[in-house]
């Protein structure tokens, strides 16, 4: 019998997320014939979830799904996958390079006694050897690596690779009986999100991101507007955070979050080298700076010297005309 890889598959109030589907094609990328794929879904209220994933997996779908998981407790997730994990005896472990992945993988890894390889952006095999590439430097190098001997727990960076295909058959889905531990030492009672946009920023297909020349919060305004007609999401430079124009769960940078969409339209950003670590490798770069010298002009596609509140008022009416 073969090597089992399990995918650690996430759901967002129910909805299942992107990566899941590309942790899952990363696995199928990996394995051998022979070897099989297991993915496990934590979360409460999976129903829906669960039947989306089902359809892009001929293995088993297993459903850990309880009130205490709904909302990410680090406690009660390991616990909860943990358990799961003991029966399923993985070889590798994939999860996405989310929040809760980078948070859960290294637990996970350590529990194995494995090796651990973070935010993959493509998978590819050598014969016998499965070669996981990553960036590092803050994306100025980029590395190829293979684990020796496993357990192996990897994690997979969102929007890099495409998400697995529709099987065959959709997965028997197989309920889990998840014994929480008890007490939990620490109760989530809430999460406030302050994103803008319809997507999620590190998932999103389109990113409309301002930098220190949206000059306010109001700023803001005219890139969530345009964001909202592409059914994007809105990011930040670290300069717009600090200046108190939005807050920091929107900054995309070398301390932020690292965003590959497909395109990615910077407002008003300069293009320093820390704020370029977490953008560079999107597909398609749109600069709107008034400085024809911006260094963000250096790796963008597309350039328009201008205005930002000139130039992104009349591309938002241009898109909506497009795509009414």
């Amino acid at each position: 019998m073969g090597n089992t890889y399990v995918v650690v598959a996430e759901a967002r109030d129910g909805k299942l997320r992107q990566v899941a589907l590309e942790a899952l094609h990363a696995a199928e990328l990996a394995k051998d014939n022979g070897d099989r794929i297991a993915a496990v879904l934590l979360g409460s209220n999976l129903s829906e979830a669960a039947a989306e994933l089902a359809r892009y997996t001929s293995g088993q779908v297993i459903i850990v799904d309880h009130p205490d998981l709904k909302t990410y407790n680090a406690e009660a997730y390991f616990a909860a996958l943990r358990q799961a994990l003991e029966s399923l005896q993985p070889q590798t472990v994939l999860f996405g390079h989310t929040a809760a992945g980078r948070d859960l993988a290294p637990q996970i890894a350590a529990w194995l006694n494995a090796g651990q390889i973070s935010d993959v952006i493509a998978v590819e095999k050598a014969g016998d050897a499965v070669y996981y590439t990553r960036p590092l430097y803050a994306g100025k190098a980029i590395e190829k690596k293979r684990f020796l001997a496993g357990p192996q727990v990897v994690t997979v960076r969102p929007n890099n690779l495409p998400p697995a295909p529709l099987a065959a058959s959709p997965a028997e889905i197989v309920p889990f009986d998840y014994a929480p531990p008890s007490p939990l030492r620490s109760v989530v009672k809430d999460v406030v999100r302050k994103t803008a946009g319809k997507a999620d920023l590190t998932e999103a297909r389109i990113v409309v991101s301002g930098g220190r020349g949206v000059r306010s919060a109001e700023g803001f305004r005219p890139l969530e507007e345009l964001a909202e007609v592409l059914g994007g999401a809105v990011g930040a430079s670290r300069g717009a955070c600090d200046a108190g124009y939005c807050d920091y769960a929107l900054q995309i940078g070398q301390t932020g979050k690292v965003v590959t969409p497909e395109i990615y339209i910077a407002c008003g950003i300069s293009g320093a080298i820390q704020h370029l670590a977490g953008m560079s490798r999107s597909r398609i770069i749109i600069a709107i700076n008034k400085d024809p010298e911006a260094p963000i002009f250096k790796v963008a596609d597309y350039g328009i010297v201008g205005d930002l509140f000139e130039v992104v008022p009349l591309l938002t009416e241009e898109f909506k005309r497009a795509l009414a």
